[in-house]
């Protein structure tokens, strides 16, 4: 079974290390609030000038005013503060940011990410995405495998227009945990009940399959 967003959500946050300043992008990074580990001191940073975001708001928590990045309401964590934008991306551009959290339409096996436009669609702007992959070292990027028509998001190269180039490392997609290295995707782990044919066949990217790949544990 492929996983859900909120699974993947989960996965990701089992990278998170104590001490963390990590950057959580639009879509499904944002739910990475609801899951990090229990006695974990990490500070969530939303690129419109947050750091301390916490879970999403309850009805009797929710405060119109207090959004992330992507217009949702968000609560704060004890010690967040708050600030303007060129602040927030002057943190992001001085490499400041343990992890960055993003989505993508597209990743291929030179590290490349495709995340910002689709040629002939109406976007609202490039948002931040330029400068996270610039200004980070460690990045996940979480999106689904393939498009709902069957084609491999995981790439030999990128088609659509570079959000960055050789910036990404690992890949969390709905089947699988992938490397990026040496100009191959590597697999690491994949999804409970996901067949590593069924991965290999939806990799259009140069794919090392190891002899043994574990399922995620949850």
């Amino acid at each position: 079974m492929a996983l859900s967003r909120e699974q993947i959500a989960m996965r990701v946050a089992q990278e998170l290390q104590d001490g963390y300043y990590v950057n959580l992008g639009i879509g499904i990074p944002t739910l990475v609030a609801n899951y990090v580990p229990d006695g974990m001191e990490v500070m969530l940073q939303s690129e419109n000038g947050l750091l301390g975001m916490g879970q999403f708001p309850t009805e009797e928590e929710l405060d119109a005013d207090m959004i992330n990045a992507g217009k949702q309401t968000v609560t704060t964590t004890t010690g967040a503060s708050i600030f303007d934008s060129a602040e927030s991306f002057a943190m992001i551009r001085g490499g400041h940011v343990d992890l960055t959290v993003l989505g993508a339409f597209e990743v291929d096996v030179n590290g490349n990410i495709a995340s910002y436009m689709i040629p002939g669609k109406l976007i609202k702007g490039m948002g931040g995405a330029m400068d996270l992959v610039a200004g980070a070292d460690n990045i996940i990027v979480t999106m689904t495998h393939a498009s709902k028509h069957g084609d491999s998001k995981l790439l030999p190269e990128c088609t659509l227009p570079l959000t960055g180039k050789g910036c990404i490392k690992k890949v969390l997609t709905d089947l699988a945990f992938i490397e990026i290295k040496d100009g191959k995707f590597h697999l690491l782990e994949r999804a409970p009940g996901v067949s590593v044919e069924e991965i290999v066949k939806l990799t259009a990217g140069e794919l090392v399959v190891p002899d043994h790949v574990p399922e995620m544990q949850f």
